[in-house]
């Protein structure tokens, strides 16, 4: 799934609430596997009005529980890896998988195509499954990066700085490390949000009769 950031606050939005002592940003932790069930409705609640989303799950009514069990079975694959982020209250979470292990295997993509089993949804699969391929394809094979699959936040929390702080989490490894991270954001209002963390755009993949994604890399600092 293509990962949309929570955005920054803007004018026309309130200002929020001190995040902590001298306004710290968020305290962020790994996820455990009893996160999973809370976090995977967050994640839903986020990407309900996403346009990757929405053209995969075209019926409103359906998008909740589907993106819901997509999350919930992406978050338990991912979680092998122990690097999903989330903050204490679960408002948000991202989802990071280390070098050379962001394959996605045939047991998991048969395990994620279950969520699209419905019977409104069938006739859209082939098309879905082919744009996805199409963005896994152009994911770059080398140098080893850090991949950052999904990254959301509780729409009601967003622009407190909780999307900031869950990209940190591995970012600030990166530039230790040397080494770079790489993403797909679904909104191109979001290219700003990331280009503050260093991310640029490296391509735009257009998927059938659907919305675009911003393929982005980041070098370390």
């Amino acid at each position: 799934m293509v990962p949309t950031p929570p955005p920054e606050p803007s004018a026309d939005r309130p200002e929020p609430a001190p995040r902590g002592p001298l306004g710290a940003p968020p305290a962020v932790r790994r996820a455990v596997a009893a996160d999973v069930p809370e976090l995977a409705r967050t994640l839903a609640r986020a990407f309900h009005d996403d346009p990757i989303a929405c053209w995969s799950c075209k019926p409103d009514a359906l998008r909740p529980r589907m993106l819901e069990r997509f999350y919930a079975i992406r978050l338990r694959q991912v979680l092998r890896h122990d690097e999903v982020w989330v903050d204490e209250q679960l408002t948000g979470g991202a989802l990071w998988l280390p070098p050379d292990r962001w394959h996605t295997s045939p047991l998991e993509e048969a395990q994620l195509a279950r969520c699209m089993l419905h019977p409104r949804l069938w006739a859209r699969m082939p098309m879905v499954t082919w744009g996805f391929t199409g963005i896994e394809r152009r994911h770059p094979a080398t140098p080893p990066h850090w991949y950052l699959a999904i990254v959301g936040t509780e729409p009601a929390a967003q622009g407190r700085g909780v999307g900031s702080a869950l990209l940190r989490a591995v970012l600030d490894r990166c530039d230790e490390d040397g080494v770079g991270a790489y993403l797909e954001s679904s909104k191109e209002s979001n290219i700003a949000f990331y280009a503050r963390h260093g991310f640029r755009v490296t391509e735009v993949v257009q998927l059938p009769r659907g919305p675009r994604a911003w393929l982005m890399w980041r070098d370390p600092r």
